[in-house]
């Protein structure tokens, strides 16, 4: 079983996204029970389980910038450690060049006066 973050297969992605309206809808005047939320339980109970403890163990690289919109709740404590993350890699930044932040800072306050008159 995998933990973490997914490898990205752009490929499969793809695939995904690109699979048409008529064939899904083939698909679902076959099978009546096809797209609804949890016949995988009833159709295959054992790739049901492994899929279920694989999206709770690992995440997606396109899911990290969706901290607020994601819908389950292992991607969404994956998003929010990311979250905090990158809040402590940018106050550590913010700390190690304060100087060149504060001149940046001033220089906008400066021009924003000059334009403003």
């Amino acid at each position: 079983m995998k933990f973490g973050m997914r490898t990205p297969s752009f490929k499969k992605s793809f695939k995904a996204r690109t699979t048409g309206k008529y064939k899904r809808q083939l698909k679902r005047s076959i099978n009546p029970y096809y797209g609804k939320k949890g016949m995988g339980w009833l159709n295959n109970p054992k790739k049901a389980m492994y899929n279920k403890v694989y999206n709770k163990t690992t995440f997606s690289v396109f899911n990290l910038p969706k901290t607020s919109r994601t819908s389950s709740k292992s991607n969404s404590n994956n998003a929010g450690c990311l979250g905090i993350f990158a809040l402590v890699i940018c106050i550590a930044l913010v700390i190690s060049f304060w100087q060149y932040i504060l001149a940046f800072a001033i220089l906008g306050i400066a021009v924003y006066y000059f334009i403003k008159k």
